[in-house]
C-alpha cells in the first residue's frame, strides 16, 4: 500500500517513514504543502494521507480543503500538534477522515491507518476477487478453491493491484510504483520473488506472465 506522508520535522518524518517502511507500506516523504499538492496530483494512487498542519508554503488545513475540493476520496489521517478542540473540529469539518495530536505512539498510528483502509476497502465492497482467487482486504487472507492462505503486506499488495484490474497487464515498474515509495531502494528481482511466493501459496496458474510485457490475472469465470 503506498502512503503520502507530509511533514516538515525531519526528526518525525524520518522515524515514521523508517517505521512505515519497517511495516511494508510504500512511503513518498515530503516537507511541505505545495509539494504534498503536486505529489497528489501525480496519479499514483496513494492509499492513504498522512498530513501534518503546520507546513511550509501551503498550510495543511488549505491542502486538506485542496484535496477534498478536488473530489478526491483518499483517507486523510492528520498528524499535529494542534491539541485544541477546535482545531480538530475544523479538521474534521474539513474532510479529514481521523486525527491524531504529537506525540503519537507508532503502534497507535498504525492501528488507525489500518482502521481507516478497511473502512475505505468495505466502502468499495468486502472482497476482490476474478472469480478463480479471492482476496479479503480485511484479513489480508487470499482464497483458491478451499485453500486460504495468510499474505505477506508486499504480497497482499501485489496481488491486490493485479485483481483491481483483472485481464490488463501490469508492467514491472508499474508494480513497484505499487509496492515501494521513492528513494526506497528496489532489488532487480523483488516483483519477480514476489510472484513466485504468491505461486507457491496459491497455484502457478494464478498470475500468468507475458513473456516482455509483464503479469497478470485471467478475468476469470
Amino acid at each position: 500500500m503506498r502512503v503520502l506522508l507530509v511533514e516538515d520535522d525531519p526528526m518525525i518524518g524520518n522515524v515514521v517513514q523508517q517505521e512505515l517502511r519497517d511495516a511494508s507500506y510504500a512511503v513518498d516523504w515530503v516537507c511541505d504543502g505545495q509539494a504534498a499538492l503536486t505529489s497528489i496530483a501525480t496519479g499514483l494512487g496513494y492509499s492513504l494521507v498522512l498530513l501534518d498542519l503546520g507546513l511550509p508554503k501551503t498550510d495543511g488545513m488549505d491542502v486538506l480543503r485542496a484535496i477534498r475540493q478536488a473530489k478526491n476520496d483518499v483517507p486523510v489521517l492528520v498528524l499535529t500538534a494542534r491539541d485544541a478542540t477546535e482545531d480538530r473540529v475544523a479538521g474534521l469539518d474539513s474532510g479529514a477522515d481521523d486525527y491524531l495530536v504529537k506525540p503519537f505512539a507508532m503502534s497507535e498510528l498504525l492501528a488507525r491507518m489500518r482502521a481507516l483502509t478497511r473502512r475505505k476497502e468495505q466502502a468499495v465492497g468486502p472482497n476482490l476477487s476474478n472469480g478463480i482467487v479471492t482476496l479479503d482486504p480485511a484479513t489480508h487472507e487470499a482464497q483458491v478453491g478451499d485453500v486460504e492462505v495468510r499474505l505477506t503486506a508486499r504480497e497482499f499488495s501485489l496481488l491486490q493491484s493485479l485483481l483491481l484490474r483483472p485481464g490488463a497487464i501490469l508492467s514491472r515498474s508499474e508494480l513497484e510504483n505499487r509496492l515501494y515509495g521513492w528513494n526506497e531502494e528496489v532489488e532487480s528481482n523483488a516483483v519477480e520473488f514476489l510472484i513466485h511466493s504468491l505461486r507457491k501459496k496459491l497455484g502457478a496458474d494464478v498470475i500468468k506472465n507475458v513473456r516482455g510485457v509483464g503479469w497478470m490475472v485471467s478475468k476469470g469465470r
